[in-house]
């Protein structure tokens, strides 16, 4: 039997799915899925492997990712989906619109293109690997010591979301650090498909990210001909969480057309 991927389900209606990105979790998507489930969708916020509250596996790529999609579909005997992911959630949620395109009515991608990324996150990766839990014993000393290699605030209580109590007495992190860490070419390897997906499809970049650029645009529209491009102001990366309200409002007016 095939382990299933943790998810929060909210609502009812057409089934709408939500990928979190790198290090993230379905907490992140919380308050943009109950807006979604509050407009008519059965909405699933879902922790991909090694992440969240779902299964951990030394074995981490996107043909691997879109499987354990296709196996929660089958699961939940879901089809004629809506699919969104963000970053990572949004390179797995390519993948399965070109393996699986019968099973997808729309896609959303935010904030990513398919192609390959260098790895760029080490710096997140060496100063998580700093925290020594046998040592920190609250989230405030583990917030202290991040500090130390990242400053940024937002970025530090994104991370520490994945912070939970093991037992007692002891934090540990939800995410499978030790593989995620050694899987960062994976992580930013492009979608392994020659495939396409020919149903409307909307990319939505942060004006402040340059994580889709104007030379991406041939790429995207070779996967996926109807492919819109939209922005969302004052936002970087986490275009989702920086400008909420527009993300919503710009998905919504595509959903609805």
């Amino acid at each position: 039997m095939k382990t299933i991927l943790h998810a929060k389900i909210i609502g009812t209606g057409q089934p709408f799915i939500i990928l979190h990105g790198f290090l993230g979790m379905s907490d992140n998507w919380k308050t943009l899925g109950n807006k979604y489930a509050e407009n008519g969708y059965e909405v699933h916020l879902i922790d991909q492997r090694n992440h969240g509250r779902s299964f951990h596996s030394t074995y981490f790529n996107y043909d691997l990712l879109s499987g354990d999609l296709r196996s929660y579909l089958e699961h939940h005997r879901l089809n004629d989906i809506i699919l969104m992911g963000h970053s990572m959630g949004g390179k797995t949620a390519m993948q399965f619109a070109c393996d699986h395109p019968n099973l997808v009515q729309k896609l959303l991608v935010a904030d990513i293109a398919p192609k390959f990324y260098p790895p760029h996150h080490q710096q997140i990766i060496d100063g998580l690997k700093a925290l020594d839990f046998d040592q920190i014993s609250s989230r405030g000393e583990a917030d202290e010591e991040l500090a130390n290699h990242i400053g940024d605030w937002g970025t530090r209580q994104f991370l520490l979301k994945n912070l939970y109590w093991v037992d007692k007495e002891r934090l540990a992190f939800r995410f499978n650090l030790p593989v995620l860490s050694d899987k960062m070419n994976e992580v930013g390897e492009n979608i392994g498909t020659t495939s396409h997906f020919n149903g409307p499809t909307l990319f939505l970049k942060g004006d402040r990210s340059e994580y889709i650029v104007n030379a991406d645009l041939p790429e995207i529209k070779r996967h996926f001909p109807q492919a819109k491009l939209e922005t969302i102001d004052k936002a970087g990366h986490w275009l989702h969480a920086e400008n909420p309200n527009q993300f919503f409002d710009k998905t919504m007016r595509f959903l609805n057309s």
